[in-house]
């Protein structure tokens, strides 16, 4: 009894006489600039998603793929190219920038608060025409998602249209 007595003592004594541990700050600096596509809009050190208004579809940055939303099967598709009957041109149509993960399963909420931006044409920076230094770099190589020289992921012309947003 005594030796349990005294186990307690000193294990008592250690906790109080412990040193305190001083508190840690982290700081998680996010930066994917380079891995943006040419068509991104200007003046975004991260962005996840791209929400595209006018064909309510998205684009998920890390892994360079469209989601859009397929009415005959009833589900979310991820692809690498939007479907030929989109007809949205990547470079001219803006892109609201959503760094919430999987947007797509919300995308009531994206759809009502940045409906709007459909049928804004032509109305954004991209990174492509951007003379910032951060960009130069990614600009002046031959982006992958890039093969076909400026018309789009699937080479299509059209009502590219939309908005990048600041989370207004």
């Amino acid at each position: 009894m005594k030796k349990l007595a005294v186990m307690a003592f000193l294990l008592a004594a250690g906790m109080y006489y412990a040193p305190t541990t001083q508190a840690q700050v982290r700081v998680n600096v996010n930066l994917n600039v380079g891995s943006q596509p040419l068509w991104g809009p200007v003046g975004y050190d991260y962005a996840e998603y791209y929400y595209l208004p006018d064909v309510d579809a998205y684009y998920y940055i890390p892994r360079r793929q469209f989601i859009y939303f397929d009415r005959d099967e009833g589900d979310w598709v991820f692809a690498p190219a939007l479907p030929r009957y989109y007809h949205y041109d990547l470079y001219r149509g803006y892109k609201v920038v959503i760094n919430d993960p999987r947007p797509y399963l919300n995308a009531g909420y994206y759809r009502d608060r940045y409906g709007r931006y459909r049928g804004w044409y032509g109305r954004q920076d991209l990174i492509r025409d951007c003379h910032d230094d951060r960009y130069r770099r990614y600009r002046d190589h031959d982006d992958d998602d890039d093969d076909d020289h400026g018309r789009g992921h699937w080479r299509g012309h059209g009502r590219g249209h939309g908005h990048h947003g600041d989370d207004d």
